[in-house]
């Protein structure tokens, strides 16, 4: 079996599971807010801020935001594999993603928890 030290699972299976997951989390979380937003017919900053400041809310976006940079990761990988054939280019672009995707995945966790 071959495995690469850029890819996320441990063999092809291992990814395919894991972008459906993250699939799975991200349709429900979106679902979730979709439905708060039609079912909120005051939609205010006090009820979205009350939404956002409870902990299942703040732990479940913490949980998109990952499964977002499991998604992303992975896709942006079997793209650049597929795609950009000069090892070098490759390294660069997927350091270039992982720098990129750690920045985003920080600054949510500064924003949704306040810190």
């Amino acid at each position: 079996m071959v495995t690469n030290a850029a890819s996320l699972g441990r063999s092809g299976v291992h990814d395919f599971i894991l972008l459906r997951a993250s699939a799975i989390i991200l349709a429900c979380y979106s679902i979730l807010i979709v439905g708060f937003i039609a079912l909120s017919s005051p939609l205010t900053f006090e009820v979205w801020h009350g939404l956002f400041n409870s902990l299942p809310m703040k732990v479940f976006t913490l949980l998109a935001l990952v499964a977002i940079l499991v998604h992303a990761w992975i896709g942006v990988w079997q793209v650049l594999t597929d795609y950009v054939k000069s090892v070098s280019l490759r390294g660069v672009l997927q350091f270039v993603f992982v720098i990129a995707a750690f920045s985003y995945l920080a600054a949510g966790i500064l924003i949704v928890w306040g810190v």
